[in-house]
């Protein structure tokens, strides 16, 4: 059976240069590659031998590339058009190098919207990625404000998904949440609460009703939402009304949405996703160089499901999705 991931990372030079990690995420990244037994930050500059390497020790067939958190949204103007254009030419060679076992997410420099769509197109148009990936608030600013929302029609133009992946959450949320308590601010707990949060208010402004092809995607089994969809509904259907929105937030997250897997491999969770959303709307996923292979791998192959089932979240919704 083929195994498509598409959520695994990458880094580039100039973005290791640029991010500056503080002391929580370096501690993080020391401590999880020591659970995980390599040099993670190593791993995010490897688009060839090692993760390859990787990939096939595993049984994984095609990874679906992202530069890492927090991407392009991290950095001002400048930067992050130089950034954007930087990775993906990066990321484009060591597809060309791998055509059979690498595909492309653009990197955007979401700080200035217009250009971004412009290199999304680009990307996809001339470097044949498969769809983009926006990590999270550009600089604490949502991409509920309509200046980003050209990114968004240009990407159902092209007919493409957008990945929202998680970042650290928004410098107030840091101070009123976290302080004193920045390890719960990451994957443990932060990242879905800041992208689960960042993708409602997406609803709530309306994106899907002007852009209603749109297709976005959200990892680690939607950061939790498939288990909110009722109460979510419940309790926000008349705001929904309110706001003049065409359908129920519960329609939306199980039109507009697809999840996948990545580190978040827990049978449970897992379930409610697929009760919640079906088969077709969940993608196999890793998170690599931040989660296992083998681990993720494990798990998938011990999944209690259908084969057809399973062959969807393996690779047709993936190769549907993302037309590969």
């Amino acid at each position: 059976m083929r195994i498509i991931t598409l959520e695994d990372h990458f880094a580039t030079p100039m973005f290791q240069e640029m991010f500056r990690r503080g002391n929580v995420f370096e501690s993080y990244l020391a401590e999880r590659g020591g659970y995980l037994g390599y040099d993670i930050s190593a791993e995010l500059l490897n688009l060839g031998d090692t993760r390859v390497a990787a990939m096939n020790a595993t049984g994984i067939d095609m990874q679906v590339v992202s530069l890492t958190m927090p991407g392009c949204e991290g950095f001002e103007t400048e930067t992050a058009i130089a950034m954007a254009t930087d990775a993906n030419d990066r990321l484009a060679e060591a597809i060309h190098a791998h055509p059979s076992r690498l595909a492309g997410f653009a990197a955007l420099p979401t700080a200035k919207p217009a250009t971004a769509a412009k290199e999304l197109e680009r990307a996809v148009t001339k470097l044949g990625f498969k769809g983009a990936m926006i990590n999270g608030h550009v600089r604490g600013e949502f991409l509920d404000n309509q200046k980003y929302w050209v990114i968004f029609e240009c990407a159902q133009a092209l007919n493409v998904p957008i990945y929202l992946h998680p970042t650290i959450p928004h410098p107030d949320v840091l101070k009123a949440y976290f302080e004193g308590y920045g390890d719960l601010s990451m994957p443990a707990w932060g990242f879905a609460m800041d992208t689960c949060t960042h993708f409602l208010r997406l609803v709530f402004a309306g994106l899907f009703d002007a852009y209603p092809n749109l297709r976005m995607i959200l990892g680690h089994l939607g950061e939790g939402l498939p288990f909110w969809i009722h109460r979510l509904n419940e309790h926000a259907q008349f705001a929904a009304k309110r706001r003049g929105l065409k359908k129920t937030p519960a329609q939306y997250l199980t039109e507009n949405l697809v999840v996948t897997t990545s580190g978040n491999f827990f049978m449970p969770a897992f379930l409610c996703t697929l009760m919640a959303l079906g088969a077709d709307n969940i993608l196999f996923s890793v998170d690599w160089p931040y989660e296992s292979n083998r681990i993720a791998t494990d798990w998938l192959n011990h999944l209690q499901i259908t084969d057809q089932d399973k062959e969807k979240i393996c690779h047709l919704n993936a190769e549907r999705i993302l037309h590969l």
